[in-house]
């Protein structure tokens, strides 16, 4: 069972139940001074603490995601670095390995799609990184058919593992698919933190990482030219949750050319300014506004693209950044919305929001 399993979560939690009512059970027992009855209470008392953190800090990884797998928490992480080479120009994404798709049938292409590991080499940002891309099954049963494509990111720091094990990206997408609700979508699956560990909040930084020109050009250039995806805004979109939910929404406000729809969960409407992100505008006031969401609609003309926001009334923090955001978006931007009544900033609020602004995001795109 994995790091990240229910089950494994479900069986701390009823070891440190029993081991606390054993303990609330046996200590009469144990009252005595002899050394066996000490060492008796003592021992009582250390594995029901340890049994509680256990459990503490396995439903906090669930979370939150910190670490995808035993060997990723215990530093024992096995599979080794893969060697890319860039000598040729055009060669700007390759696939490093494939993963089955958790559906029915998901260990065949032409049922249950394919999740392929890919790295990317920017030509024009000089980042390198990697990420995860779905394949509908369509994708193999039609070699002539074009399909839309949309960017999944994480929050910072995140692990694009979480999207298609935790978040179930793909398997939802692939029951919508089924359903009827929603068209067959590439996904790129990947950290807002293409170079880490640095927060580069998906911006060009002076002297510093070109994230913004990363994903406006390099990744878009290199998904189409490797896979069947057409190269109009119409047919990109982009949705991430926290971090990549404002990389998704500023991205899309900037760069209409490259993206015509985001989502947003839980987004932050401008850049912090803490020891994970350092000087991000290298004291350039202008630029600093000009990645701020509120004032962009205050003060620049709109661009024609679709937005998507989550909030919730209680737990989040964005709540009231969210309504004002929501109130200053007018045509040709078209705002969309998901506000819960409670749910906090974590993956269960996320996995109420994902499968309808899935379904809204493909709903928008184009594949021709």
């Amino acid at each position: 069972m994995g790091l990240t399993s229910k089950k494994v979560l479900l069986l701390a939690v009823i070891a440190a139940v029993v081991l606390f009512v054993a303990t609330v059970w046996l200590w009469p027992r144990l009252s005595k001074r002899s050394l066996p009855a000490v060492l008796g209470r003592v021992g009582m008392m250390l594995f029901t603490q340890l049994s509680m953190i256990a459990a503490l800090g396995l439903a906090a990884n669930y979370s939150f995601g910190f670490y995808a797998s035993w060997a990723d928490l215990f530093g024992q992480e096995s599979e080794p670095g893969v060697v890319v080479n860039h000598s040729a120009a055009a060669d700007r994404l390759q696939v490093v390995g494939h993963k089955y798709v958790n559906v029915p049938g998901g260990s065949v292409p032409k049922t249950g799609g394919q999740i392929q590991k890919v790295v990317f080499h920017g030509g024009a940002s000089d980042i390198t990184t990697q990420a995860y891309v779905y394949l509908p099954p369509e994708y193999f049963q039609d070699a002539r058919r074009t399909f839309p494509a949309s960017v999944i990111l994480t929050g910072y720091p995140g692990t694009a593992e979480a999207l298609f094990k935790k978040m179930k990206y793909p398997s939802i997408a692939h029951q919508q698919v089924l359903d009827g609700r929603a068209r067959p979508t590439i996904l790129i699956m990947m950290r807002p933190t293409v170079a880490p560990p640095r927060d580069t909040e998906c911006m060009d930084i002076p002297g510093g990482p070109q994230t913004e020109t990363f994903f406006t050009k390099d990744l878009r250039a290199a998904v189409s030219g490797h896979f069947r995806v057409g190269t109009n805004a119409r047919n990109w979109g982009i949705m991430g949750d926290s971090t990549g939910g404002y990389c998704a929404l500023k991205l899309t406000m900037r760069h209409p050319e490259a993206y015509s729809t985001a989502v947003g969960l839980s987004a932050d409407y401008k850049a912090p300014h803490d020891r994970t992100t350092g000087d991000l505008f290298g004291g350039d006031q202008k630029l600093e506004l000009q990645n701020n969401l509120p004032w962009r609609l205050e003060n620049l003309p709109h661009p024609p693209v679709n937005l998507l926001v989550t909030s919730s009334r209680k737990g989040e923090p964005n709540y009231r950044a969210t309504m004002k955001l929501i109130g200053a978006a007018k045509a040709p931007t078209h705002m969309s919305s998901i506000i819960l009544e409670s749910g906090g900033h974590n993956f269960n609020t996320w996995g109420r929001e994902i499968p309808p602004a899935l379904e809204w995001l493909s709903s928008r795109l184009s594949d021709r």
